[in-house]
């Protein structure tokens, strides 16, 4: 205190502090700090005397008197007499601490005035108007969700939201969309869970209609365009392709599909091959099923005047009419997994991750709100049974915490979970045991029990702390089917919870001889074997499956459609006849990467004999690279050596070969391959090596306008690319184009210039198998 100012005694009779800066005048206090009479605490008195010369001074002995009054650490002026200097002395008073405050208890959540109607079309409408601040929001909640995804193509309905989003409406762009965005300060973005799809809007008062506009178009008419679609399967790819990098997430996720299952919607995991099969026209169906007006709720809060905004988006989503059959049920939780011990083996962690418990309940319970005091005094709270025996007393685990999981319509997860040391995890294991049995056996202490609800109560606060959140939960609770007062009662559940129902509801729900336990991590590191806590440990395999490209299934009727888009096609490029008169071409070409992608400049030449004598050579500024392939044999030659052509390379040139334009366009003539209409001008061809190509052909001259296929990487992760074909020129009866622009992944990755194009020139395969 020396440092910044002095403590002196308050004026006689007061009782209090007097702080002022330590080169302040007498006369001149900063702060008196007084007794609240007998109940305890502090007032802080500030006098408007000023003390310009020392503000750090004023700062500080706010400080020091804000710290007195939380820590109880007060001195006590000097006393009036003598005498009672010596009563003071001989009896000193009790200095207040924390649990000396007193709080008023907490008011019943007051949900605010919001108007509910109903559009012509059937949407929803909920109102808030409030005035605060000079902002408009929203958010449509659209009854469906990844629980629908089909086995098969799990990923759809994430992917579908994205590219709602950023794949542009039938008015503008993804990208003119994104600049129109951020020149108003606005946002619109969408999104799905498991149980529902959302798309939001966030705006000034001035600019909200023009962003509603765009919000309308979005919800109503998404063009899901091609190379976002790409792009999102890129970074969904990604994802799973570092999803095992995190031993703690592994450990989680793997708990889940093990309660769960594995094979069911709340279980499953996106693949390679589930993203790689979804296509456009899978997205257009998914939206068309789930995304019509009697299917979506809006609200809408902020800065208007209801009536108007009522009128407005009446008149905005007035052409929105479209129909659908009621949208089914959600999938149902199947019964509990039997419990068990599950090893997740991973040599390169240095710790022990663990999960345990069994399935939860919903929220809808009426057990629900004494479920989560459980939890929260288990292990969901800042002192807990858990911490306060495991992590506080033996130091062998770095984090562990628990709660009671509930969903709106399907059951939680009871989860206990963790990272202990690796020597240790058996007996944290055996401890966690015990301490649910503990639960289970005897009455929670009142600290206990306050403390939590304390917890709860004060969640729920911040929870409802906006009228933006409290709009959101009105609408998720009927969206769910709960009750208006759902919140009320909820609190009120929380508020009567006693030591006996925690008591009570431990020894129905929490089960301790039905806990499934999983561990991730080392097991030559673990101090005892897991098969100490059961005999029998199921060893979890979470390798990521490597991409099985699939042709889509086809029937009479599309493989009909296929032959005469590609018939039509043929005919286009200078008819089937000249096609097929193609024996040899050489191809010169220039590559020029976006700088993206390091901005080179690359020259290759690609020269063929049918059927499959394939030769590739790329000028790069790095040296050159020569690739040969025969149909069955192959060489690569680049300025680190030569050697047998294999793996992701010879993948590469056989792709290459595949998708060779005169092959392509005639690949209803080889029996091996299979031409399947996806839409009215596209195709899909395939063969039984995997190969797959999607054509898209110009609607109005029938030449083919883009090639989409994946493309294997050393990693294991697909990337998508698409080559768009421009300024078609014949070469002798046949028109080539001359223009491509490469994208991969959804981002523009080089243009290339045909510069020379000759057929049937007379090529020699002994030419072409010449090493550099």
């Amino acid at each position: 205190m020396s440092l910044w100012g002095r403590l002196v005694g308050a004026p006689p009779g007061s009782g209090g502090l007097t702080i002022r800066p330590r080169d302040a005048a007498a006369s001149a206090p900063v702060l008196v700090a007084c007794p609240q009479g007998s109940a305890g605490g502090l007032t802080i008195r500030r006098r408007l005397t000023t003390c310009p010369t020392n503000v750090l001074a004023f700062v500080a002995a706010m400080v020091v008197v804000v710290g007195a009054a939380l820590h109880a650490q007060v001195v006590p002026a000097a006393p009036a007499s003598p005498r009672e200097a010596a009563k003071s002395a001989a009896k000193p008073a009790a200095a207040p601490g924390p649990r000396d405050l007193k709080y008023p208890p907490l008011r019943p959540i007051q949900a605010p005035r919001v108007e509910t109607v109903t559009l012509p079309n059937g949407m929803r409408l909920y109102l808030l108007e409030d005035h605060e601040l000079q902002w408009v929001d929203g958010l449509a909640r659209i009854r469906t969700g990844t629980l629908f995804d089909p086995p098969d193509k799990i990923g759809l309905a994430a992917i579908a939201a994205a590219v709602l989003r950023t794949g542009g409406a039938s008015s503008k762009t993804g990208d003119q969309i994104n600049r129109q965005l951020e020149n108003l300060a606005a946002t619109v973005e969408s999104g799905m869970n498991q149980t529902s799809g959302t798309v939001s809007f966030s705006a000034l008062k001035e600019s909200a209609d023009r962003v509603l506009e765009v919000f309308r178009d979005l919800l109503t008419a998404p063009e899901f365009g091609q190379d976002k679609i790409d792009f999102q399967k890129v970074q969904i790819s990604n994802a799973i392709a570092r999803r095992n990098d995190d031993a703690g997430k592994v450990a989680l996720r793997e708990f889940g599909g093990i309660l769960y299952g594995k094979d069911t919607p709340y279980g499953w995991l996106e693949q390679y091959d589930t993203i790689g099969r979804v296509t456009r026209a899978d997205l257009s169906n998914f939206y068309s099923r789930y995304y019509f007006p009697k299917n979506v709720m809006l609200g809408v809060w902020g800065d208007f005047d209801t009536a108007r905004m009522k009128a407005r988006l009446a008149e905005l989503f007035a052409g929105w009419t479209a129909e659908q059959p009621p949208v089914p049920e959600f999938p149902k939780v199947k019964e509990g997994a039997e419990p068990g011990v599950y090893l997740a083996e991973r040599n390169d962690v240095k710790q022990a991750f663990f999960a345990v418990g069994h399935l939860g309940g919903q929220r809808n319970d009426r057990d629900y709100p004494a479920l989560e005091i459980a939890g929260s005094i288990l292990g969901g709270a800042f002192h807990n049974r858990l911490v306060e025996r495991i992590r506080t007393r033996s130091e062998t685990v770095y984090d562990i915490s628990a709660q009671w999981g509930a969903g709106f319509g399907h059951p939680g997860l009871f989860q206990i979970s963790g990272t202990a040391n690796p020597v240790s995890p058996v007996d944290t294991l055996k401890a966690i045991r015990e301490e649910v049995e503990r639960m289970r056996a005897a009455e929670v202490t009142e600290d206990e029990l306050r403390a939590a609800k304390e917890a709860a109560l004060n969640r729920l606060v911040f929870a409802f702390d906006s009228k933006a959140k409290t709009v959101a939960s009105l609408m998720a609770n009927e969206y769910n089917g709960y009750p208006k007062d759902f919140i009320q009662q909820y609190q009120k559940g929380l508020t009567a919870v006693t030591r006996a129902d925690v008591l009570r509801v431990a020894k129905e729900r929490f089960d301790s001889a039905s806990l499934t336990i999983l561990v991730v991590g080392n097991p030559l590191l673990f101090g005892q074997p897991l098969d100490a806590l059961n005999p029998q440990v199921n060893k979890l395999d979470i390798a990521i499956p490597q991409p099985k490209p699939q042709a889509m299934k086809g029937d009479e009727g599309s493989l009909a459609r296929g032959k005469q888009i590609l018939l039509r096609a043929q005919q286009a490029a200078g008819t089937a006849e000249k096609l097929s008169a193609v024996k040899d071409y050489t191809e010169v070409a220039e590559f020029l990467l976006t700088p993206e992608n390091g901005g080179m400049r690359v020259v290759q030449t690609d020269r063929w004999i049918a059927p499959t004598t394939f030769r590739q050579d790329s000028t790069l500024q790095t040296g050159r690279i020569s690739a040969y392939f025969d149909g069955r044999f192959g060489w690569i030659s680049t300025p680190q050596g030569f050697g047998a052509l294999g793996g992701s390379q010879l993948r590469q040139v056989q792709g290459d070969l595949f998708r060779l334009y005169f092959r392509l366009l005639l690949s209803d003539q080889f029996a091996e391959r299979t031409v399947n209409a996806v839409e009215s001008t596209i195709v899909e061809i395939s063969d039984p090596t995997g190969q797959i190509a999607t054509v898209e052909f110009d609607a109005g001259t029938g030449l083919p306008l883009r090639v989409r296929y994946e493309l294997s990487q050393a990693t294991g992760a697909p990337v998508t690319v698409m080559e768009d074909y421009q300024d078609f020129q014949d070469i002798a009866g046949v028109k080539i184009p001359h223009k491509i622009a490469i994208t991969r992944g959804g981002q523009k990755f080089a243009d290339v210039t045909v510069t020379d194009y000759k057929i049937n020139s007379g090529l020699h395969a002994t030419e072409l198998a010449k090493r550099p």
